[in-house]
């Protein structure tokens, strides 16, 4: 396996970290589908917030339009070569609240179906043999076609709500091959470190933090 990936971050605004593996190891309770040291990056708005919780969001799903980083470009993190693009799947309501015991309850279902439930719409990027994924995009965004070579910084779709998501937000995990069933995970860090749960990244619109 390799010792890890550098990465820029793949995205500008302020995004909020969850599910870090700079806090725990795998970083998603499960090493199932390589994702032991995947991460997810929340959009929130200026003041560091996702959607306002409304009583309203509280007992029924919301429309993920209402959520601040919903079709916020979603950026090549590293140079490679796309090989892999996957966009039809429908954006879901978010589900906070109540509605998010009932979707806990169908997540089961969704990984019996395999990878591509879990990802949803998805983006793979071969940088010398380690597979960058992104997933959870906007139906209908991808950027880029496969075989096609990027550089970091390039847009490649844009923030949606697909696949296991509950609430739009970005998942990026690196790997060894391209067959996620049969890839190992690979340690990632971005610009040189790995940000914790909680942290509110900001990145300015021309990719350099801030």
């Amino acid at each position: 396996m390799s010792s890890g990936i550098d990465l820029d971050y793949p995205f500008s605004g302020r995004w909020l970290v969850q599910n870090s593996p700079a806090d725990r190891i795998p970083s998603h309770g499960t090493p199932r589908f390589a994702t032991s040291h995947a991460i997810d990056f929340v959009p929130v708005g200026d003041d560091a917030r996702t959607a306002p919780i409304t009583l309203g969001g509280l007992l029924r799903p919301e429309p993920p339009e209402r959520f601040p980083g919903f079709g916020r470009p979603i950026l090549a993190p590293v140079d490679g070569v796309v090989v892999a693009v996957h966009d039809p799947i429908r954006d879901h309501p978010a589900h906070r609240g109540l509605p998010s015991i009932g979707y806990a309850l169908t997540q089961p279902r969704r990984v019996a179906a395999g990878w591509t439930a879990l990802a949803g719409n998805h983006v793979f990027i071969d940088h010398d043999g380690i597979v960058i994924a992104l997933c959870h995009l906007q139906r209908g965004s991808a950027a880029v076609r496969t075989g096609q070579h990027v550089r970091a910084g390039d847009v490649l779709g844009r923030c949606g709500n697909s696949g296991n998501s509950t609430e739009p937000h970005l998942h990026i995990q690196a790997i060894d091959g391209r067959e996620v069933e049969d890839a190992r995970a690979v340690p990632m860090t971005f610009r040189g470190s790995l940000p914790r749960n909680g942290e509110v990244v900001v990145v300015s619109p021309m990719n350099s933090s801030t």
